[in-house]
């Protein structure tokens, strides 16, 4: 039977990249030489299964001979892979990431639905990433509920029963059954007996996304939240037209002891490559920032501004943010000039004459009530299950806060506020803060999204969730378009739940403001730093994270850098406070990171530390930030937590077995060792910490 090929003309490594899809009249093939994955297609009509995926090589046990592949519900019709289809048509498609695959398109007996499948595949990585498109042959508009863009069925009793499920960013451990929620990003499901598992990859937004591992029974489900879920995800889509749903990725793997290997190695892999992230298309990092947000909050002025910029820069900071305090009034965002009599142009030039790059904190969906844009605009606002104005923030009365919908002329409004902002103060860095879809502060589900029935955007409360998501994401891809060098500060808040961040927010902005741990609390702040950036990364590359508020004065300030190195490194607190001495050791780190990241680029990388875990009471920790594209080098982070231990040995991977590498300590660079790749893998350097709670930072550099 004739099997027709696809060839994709894409440059891979000098080469020509093979296709990874083949089909003919009964079954679709996908292979790129790691794994493998084959579909059964209907013909003419009949069932769409996924009847084999696994490593290319090897035994993979977890996946019965018959997957339903898919599930979803429209008007309350139940359709899947097991459902009856037609084929249509399979046809080659690629993206601009070097993925290549195949569309699948299916009508279903009912005539009522047309659905493609789309899957891809990328060199080198064991990854199939896919999505759903749902088109609407009805006459009248239909509703996408309850959706798994991935349902794969595993064999009884062992794969449940025996594998072990990682949650929360693939970092807690558990056994089943589990429903993951707005935390799982990304899970991975490993049985040590096999030693095989898989990573299930969700990048769906916020509050809407859900993978569910054995929960309604043996089988591996992810996509969109389901209907009776606490935040339900609805889409109506209208006669003719289609929904394309977030993808989704999945990674099969084999001869595998420990699944934090893949979680160091072919995730971050994938997602700086391929998933076409901003940090991935940022040409400078920002690798040290201060924000005035603690201890000053709203207590801002031009004289105090200026003041603190002047100490930040003499510190060898490389940002410079201006938070909440700055404005009239929340809505309006214009200048208080009781604050800032010359308004803020004169202080964004001054900070930029200090060299460095200006930030301001702005917040993207609220109004006070005092504001004229919602006195102008009440149409623009999100309202409550009983029609009144709605704070989605916190159930406190911040200044009158009323949450905007972004089903309206809001989102237009707000970019024309942003654009002014950044480009008549030529500003680098946004902070975008305060709840858009859901609070991460109120727990009353009822609290979320927009009941209003007349915003064009959506119909309905549960579709207002998932059209507000998206609104935004738009907004700030129209920021990006006009200013490519932004760094947008997505906040936590805005995402919608406590320290969430996901790969949703990844490929629209840049970072996410993570946590406040406020306080001089020495080194249980450091340890809630070091452990954030651990529990984060690194299914979530480590500079997206961005973790408030250690003050740059606090006692023992250097080990807030040195943990927070790990991380996107920022301070806050008073600068002015510092002594000459101590400003010229703020300017070394300062330095330091920045030459770090002009040889290594390490702001793009974070892998585990071999032999050390989750940061804790008692023990070791540490990270590594090695280049693992180049092996040229990167740093590495070690730090006692009130161990009885005073010397630990540290290997370093990702780097070139045969090369020769320099240990150097920071920021002074002294030389501790010279040592090959394989030797710093397989034996390690020694570190020696004598007090109590301490830290170090190392470079490691390829002798070239």
């Amino acid at each position: 039977m004739k099997v027709f090929l696809f060839l994709i003309l894409l440059a891979f490594d000098g080469a020509i990249a093979q296709p990874f899809a083949s089909w003919n009249s009964n079954t679709l093939t996908l292979n790129n030489g790691i794994v493998q994955r084959v579909i059964q297609l209907p013909s003419p009509e009949g069932n769409f299964l996924t009847t084999s995926y696994k490593p290319v090589v090897g035994e993979f046990k977890y996946f019965l001979p018959e997957n339903t592949d898919f599930q979803f519900e429209s008007n309350g019709i139940i359709y899947s892979g097991k459902s009856n289809w037609s084929l249509t048509r399979v046809k080659s498609i690629s993206d601009s990431l070097q993925g290549n695959g195949a569309a699948v398109t299916l009508l279903s007996s009912d005539k009522k639905i047309e659905l493609t499948l789309k899957y891809l595949m990328y060199p080198n990585l064991p990854v199939i990433r896919k999505s759903l498109v749902v088109k609407n042959l009805g006459s009248e508009a239909s509703s996408l509920e309850s959706v798994d863009v991935e349902k794969l069925n595993v064999i009884n009793y062992w794969a449940s029963t025996f594998s072990w499920i990682y949650s929360d960013y693939g970092r807690r451990k558990s056994i089943g059954p589990y429903e993951g929620n707005k935390q799982d990003a990304l899970m991975i499901v490993h049985n040590m007996d096999w030693e095989a598992g898989m990573v299930i990859g969700n990048e769906a937004s916020g509050v809407l996304k859900r993978t569910a591992l054995f929960w309604d029974g043996p089988e591996i489900t992810t996509g969109l939240t389901h209907k009776d879920a606490r935040f339900p995800f609805r889409k109506w889509i209208k006669p003719q037209e289609s929904f394309e749903t977030p993808q989704v990725f999945t990674m099969v793997y084999n001869n595998r002891k420990n699944p934090e290997e893949i979680l160091s190695s072919a995730v971050p892999d994938y997602v700086r490559k391929h998933m076409g992230i901003r940090l991935s298309v940022l040409d400078e990092k920002p690798t040290f920032v201060y924000n005035t947000w603690n201890p000053f909050e709203k207590n801002i002025d031009e004289k105090l501004v200026m003041e603190l910029a002047k100490a930040a820069a003499d510190a060898g900071m490389k940002e410079f943010v201006i938070d909440d305090g700055w404005q009239d009034s929340y809505g309006d965002w214009g200048i208080d000039y009781q604050k800032f009599p010359n308004g803020l142009k004169p202080v964004f030039d001054y900070i930029k004459s200090l060299g460095m790059k200006p930030g301001l904190w702005v917040s993207v969906g609220s109004a006070s009530s005092k504001s004229n844009v919602f006195k102008q605009h009440p149409e623009w606002f999100a309202r409550d299950k009983n029609g009144n104005f709605a704070n989605l923030h916190i159930d406190q009365a911040v200044d009158e806060i009323r949450s905007a919908c972004y089903s309206t002329g809001w989102k237009d409004y707000i970019k024309g506020v942003l654009l002014k902002l950044a480009v008549d103060y030529g500003l680098e860095y946004l902070k975008l803060d305060f709840a858009v879809v859901s609070s991460a502060y109120v727990f009353n589900v009822e609290n979320s999204g927009c009941y209003s029935t007349e915003h064009s955007g959506h119909k309905d409360h549960h579709e207002s969730m998932y059209a507000n998501y998206e609104r935004m994401w738009e907004l700030f891809d129209e920021l990006h378009a006009t200013k490519p060098k932004l760094f947008i500060d997505c906040t936590f808040e805005t995402m919608g739940g406590l320290q969430m961040i996901d790969y949703a927010m990844l490929k629209h902005a840049e970072g996410n403001w993570l946590s406040n741990f406020d306080g001089d609390k020495g080194e249980k702040t450091d340890l809630r730093v070091r452990n954030m950036a651990w529990w984060r990364s690194p299914a979530i590359p480590a500079t997206a994270l961005v973790i408030g508020n250690p003050q740059m004065q606090d006692k023992g300030w250097e080990m807030h850098i040195k943990s927070l190195a790990g991380a996107l490194p920022i301070m806050l607190g008073d600068p002015r406070q510092l002594s000459p001495n101590d400003l010229k050791k703020y300017r070394a780190y300062a330095d330091w990171l920045q030459a770090m990241q002009t040889k290594h680029d390490f702001m793009s990388f974070r892998q585990d530390l071999p032999g050390f875990g989750e940061p804790m009471e008692g023990s070791w920790d540490g990270f590594q930030r090695i280049n693992s594209d180049t092996s040229s080098g990167g740093i590495v982070g070690i730090f006692k937590q009130g161990s009885n231990e005073n010397i630990r040995r540290v290997s370093v991977q990702m780097l070139d077995p045969t090369a020769n590498y320099r240990i150097l300590s920071a920021p002074e660079g002294k030389e501790i060792d010279q040592m090959t790749g394989k030797d710093l893998e397989g034996k390690g350097f020694q570190v020696k910490l004598d007090n109590r709670y301490d830290g170090k930072l190392f470079e490691i550099v390829k002798i070239l």
